[in-house]
C-alpha cells in the first residue's frame, strides 16, 4: 500500500506539472472541455475530487474561468430558435452537469464564482424541472411531463449546497429542497413508475465520479442537505441504500466497483483541426485512482461522513 500511495503521489505531481504547462493552456484554448478524459478540465476535476484543488496552478484556473465566460452560451437552448447561427451543438453549449461540476472545481480552487461567473448560479435555478431535478437532454424541456436525469441533477445541487458562503436565498432553498425531494421520491435509484432499479450500475460505487452517479453520491448529498437545511429524511428513502452500502464495507474500507469513465467516446481535433468522434483516452493518475479492488480513501471518507452525519441525527 505504501508503494501504491507513492505511485499516486508521483502521478499527482506529474498531473500538476502538466496543468502548469503551455500545452495545457493551449488545450483549453482549443476547447475547454474536450477531449475526454485527458484534457485539463478532467485533470483539474480529478484533483478536486481528491481534495487537492488548492494545488491546481492559478494560470490554468483563470483560463478555464475565461473559457466559461467567453466560449459558452450563458443559457441552455431548449428549442432550435434559441441556438445562435454557427454554433456547434456539441462544443459551444454547456450542460447542467458540466457547469455544476466546474462551478465546484473552480470554487475549490479559490475562485469566487458569483463574481467571476455570475450567470452560473442563476442557470441552475432557472432550469430546474417541476419534479425537482434537471436534464441535460434539451428535449426534456419541451415535453408535457418533463422528467429529470439523476446525472444532470446532482452537480448543480451540490454546487449550491456546498459552495454558497452566505445564507441561502429563498429561491436557493426552494431549489435545494425540491432537488432533495426528487432524490427522496426515487429512493436514490428507483423508478417512480415501476419501483424498479433505474440503472443497475448506480448500485456500484465508482471513483472518480466526474458527472457519474452512484448511491453513495446521492446519500452524501441527501444527508448534508438534511443537516444544513435542518430537514428530516424519511427512513424509507435511504433504508435500502444504507443496507447496500454497509454490505460493501470491507474492514472499514471501500473499494471502487466500476470504472465510471470506461467505454465512452469523445470528440478530438485531428491534425486538420476538424473535431471527430473517437475513443476517449485516460492519463496516469486517473488510471491509478480508479483501480478496482483496492481500498479507496476518498470513497471511504465519503461513507464515513455519511455515517457520522446520520449518527448526529442531522
Amino acid at each position: 500500500m505504501d508503494e501504491y500511495r507513492a505511485q499516486i503521489d508521483a502521478a499527482v505531481d506529474r498531473t500538476i506539472d502538466y496543468l502548469g504547462s503551455a500545452e495545457a493552456l493551449a488545450s483549453v484554448d482549443r476547447d475547454p472541455y474536450w477531449p475526454k478524459w485527458d484534457s485539463p478540465w478532467w485533470r483539474m476535476t480529478l484533483l478536486w475530487e481528491m481534495g487537492m484543488a488548492g494545488r491546481v496552478p492559478p494560470a490554468i484556473v483563470q483560463r478555464i474561468v475565461a473559457a466559461l465566460n467567453n466560449h459558452y452560451l450563458h443559457h441552455f437552448p431548449t428549442r432550435p430558435e434559441q441556438v445562435p447561427p454557427g454554433k456547434d451543438p456539441h462544443r459551444d453549449f454547456m450542460c447542467h452537469c458540466g457547469l455544476g461540476t466546474m462551478f465546484q472545481v473552480l470554487s475549490g480552487c479559490g475562485v469566487d464564482m458569483d463574481r467571476e461567473c455570475p450567470w452560473a448560479r442563476e442557470w441552475f435555478l432557472k432550469y430546474q424541472l417541476p419534479d425537482g431535478g434537471l436534464n441535460c437532454d434539451e428535449a426534456a424541456y419541451t415535453k408535457v411531463t418533463p422528467k429529470s436525469s439523476m446525472l444532470s441533477t446532482l452537480p448543480p445541487l451540490e454546487a449550491i449546497l456546498y459552495y454558497t458562503t452566505r445564507p441561502y436565498t429563498p429561491a436557493e432553498e426552494k431549489f435545494l429542497d425540491a432537488g432533495a425531494q426528487y432524490l427522496i421520491d426515487h429512493k436514490l435509484y428507483r423508478s417512480l413508475k415501476t419501483g424498479g432499479v433505474i440503472h443497475e450500475e448506480w448500485l456500484e460505487i465508482c471513483f472518480p465520479r466526474y458527472y457519474q452517479y452512484d448511491i453513495l453520491r446521492g446519500l452524501s448529498f441527501l444527508v448534508d442537505w438534511a443537516e444544513k437545511r435542518r430537514k428530516p429524511i424519511p427512513r424509507r428513502a435511504i433504508e435500502e441504500p444504507l443496507g447496500l452500502m454497509r454490505a460493501k464495507t470491507r474492514g472499514r474500507q471501500l473499494c471502487a466497483e466500476r470504472v465510471g469513465h470506461a467505454g465512452i467516446t469523445t470528440l478530438n481535433a485531428g491534425g486538420d483541426g476538424v473535431w471527430v468522434k473517437c475513443d476517449a483516452e485516460t492519463f496516469e493518475l486517473l488510471d491509478r485512482v480508479s483501480m478496482l479492488g483496492i481500498a479507496n480513501p476518498w470513497l471511504t471518507l465519503s461513507w464515513n461522513h455519511v455515517r457520522e452525519v446520520l449518527g448526529r441525527g442531522y
